[in-house]
């Protein structure tokens, strides 16, 4: 008996030492990520209209914050971000993938030095080109209007060149894993490279290409900064930029309008997220050490 109830807790101690111990933490983990959701959407359904004195979490339930939210222009800030973001995140995979397909197949002079570029643009801090982006678009509105200040086409092509370099780099490192074999029998069967790149390198590409999509509809999506420096008026803001209206005041913060568009706001990124997400793991892996 004692060399049984030795040899069990001997096998409880290992199980504890390798396995055990994850679940405490992961419990911690859940906890300490989902406190500041359940806790914005406590405020959400509260009726005061402030964080003071919310410290009791769904002590009340209402909707007269959502009600509220409703009323103002955020359902055209909603839209205004999803055209936005969609528009961006398709935009940044078709470039990011033709750019990312001319690196991994062809052969040119200065390819190396190019990508080199590519990288080292990429390792400056984004606030250093604010300034530039804001005197660029403010010249062109003069000239193409379309493309200057306050336009949400400028804000897109601001974002796509913001984004093309590190989408790049890792649509390259896929697309090197991709077989050449496949690119010579399609052009001996007649194919030109802009049937191989959209019939047969996207098609195998999909999970790297759906990490590049959500990666940039949700950098889009949460962007307040150059979103808040190109739009200026009250039709075209974007969800983050419009929100933070609501309690830019000092003392007229209406945080729990806030609390319901943030609640609201996360919606389309969570559905996005879980709608691809069989594609994530597959996406950020391949191809990370090939090339």
């Amino acid at each position: 008996m004692a060399v049984v109830t030795s040899a069990t807790e001997v096998r409880g101690k290992r199980w504890w030492r390798e396995v055990g111990w994850r679940y405490p933490v992961a419990a911690v983990a859940i906890v300490y990520a989902a406190f500041p959701i359940v806790y914005i959407l406590s405020a959400s359904l509260s009726d005061r209209g402030t964080l003071t004195g919310s410290n009791r979490l769904f002590a009340e339930v209402s909707t007269s914050q959502y009600e509220q939210l409703l009323a103002t222009m955020f359902p055209t800030w909603v839209a205004n971000t999803l055209f936005i973001g969609g528009v961006t995140a398709v935009g940044v995979v078709l470039m990011g993938g033709a750019a990312a397909y001319a690196f991994s197949r062809f052969r040119f002079a200065g390819r190396r030095q190019w990508l080199t570029g590519l990288l080292l643009v990429q390792m400056f801090p984004q606030m250093l080109a604010f300034v530039a982006i804001f005197l660029l678009l403010l010249s062109l509105r003069d000239v193409v209007p379309v493309l200057g200040l306050n336009s949400q086409v400028g804000l897109i092509a601001v974002y796509l060149g913001g984004a093309l370099g590190t989408n790049t780099f890792l649509m390259y490192g896929f697309f090197n894993s991709v077989p050449k074999e496949l690119d010579e029998a399609a052009k001996i069967d007649g194919a030109g490279h802009a049937r191989v790149f959209f019939t047969i390198i996207l098609r195998l590409a999909a999970p790297i290409l759906a990490v590049v999509g959500l990666l940039s509809f949700v950098a889009t999506f949460s962007d307040y900064i150059i979103a808040g420096i190109v739009l200026q008026s009250q039709d075209r803001l974007t969800v983050a930029v419009g929100l933070y209206q609501f309690i830019s005041g000092q003392f007229d913060a209406r945080w729990g309008i806030f609390a319901a568009g943030a609640v609201i706001s996360a919606i389309p990124v969570l559905l996005l997220f879980l709608f691809l997400q069989r594609y994530i793991v597959g996406g950020l892996t391949s191809g990370s050490v090939k090339g």
